[in-house]
C-alpha cells in the first residue's frame, strides 16, 4: 500500500473509507498528524477538527466531538462519538446551539447544568469552526 487507507466511524454513519496521503486529529494531547508508514498507536481524541488529505491533496474537514484512533500498518481507524462532514454542517442550526448554550451559561450557576453547556457551546463552535474552513 503507497498510502493510508483511513476509516471514520460514528455510531450512526460511516463518514470517510479509503486512501489518503495523511490524517490530522484533535488528540487528547494536541493535535497530531499521521502519515504513512506512521508508527503503531492509539490515542483518544477530543471536540475538534478531523482533516484527511485527499489523493489529490484535497483537504477533506470533519467535525467531531470525540473518541479514538488506532493506526496500525498504514491503517487508520477513528471510532467517534460524533462525526460531521464539513459540507454536511446546518450552520443555522449550529448558530443556534450556540446561542442556546450562552444564555444557558448566561443564566445558570449549576455546576453540573454550566458543564453541559460548556460542552455544548465547544461542540457548536467547533462545527461552525469547519463548516467555514477556519480551523
Amino acid at each position: 500500500m503507497d498510502n493510508l487507507f483511513i476509516e471514520i466511524v460514528a455510531p450512526d454513519r460511516r463518514a470517510f473509507q479509503g486512501e489518503a496521503r495523511g490524517l490530522r486529529a484533535p488528540g487528547a494531547e494536541g493535535s497530531f498528524q499521521v502519515l504513512k508508514d506512521h508508527a503503531p498507536m492509539i490515542a483518544t481524541i477530543e471536540v475538534g477538527p478531523i482533516f484527511v488529505t485527499s489523493m489529490n491533496g484535497e483537504k477533506i474537514g470533519f467535525a467531531t466531538s470525540g473518541g479514538f484512533v488506532e493506526v496500525l500498518s498504514n491503517k487508520v481507524t477513528v471510532l467517534t462519538e460524533t462525526c460531521e462532514p464539513a459540507s454536511e454542517i446546518d450552520v443555522e442550526r449550529a448558530r443556534q446551539a450556540e446561542e442556546r448554550a450562552k444564555d444557558v451559561l448566561a443564566r445558570t450557576q449549576d455546576p453540573e447544568e454550566r458543564a453541559r453547556a460548556e460542552a455544548a457551546l465547544e461542540r457548536a463552535r467547533n462545527r461552525l469552526r469547519v463548516s467555514m474552513g477556519e480551523v
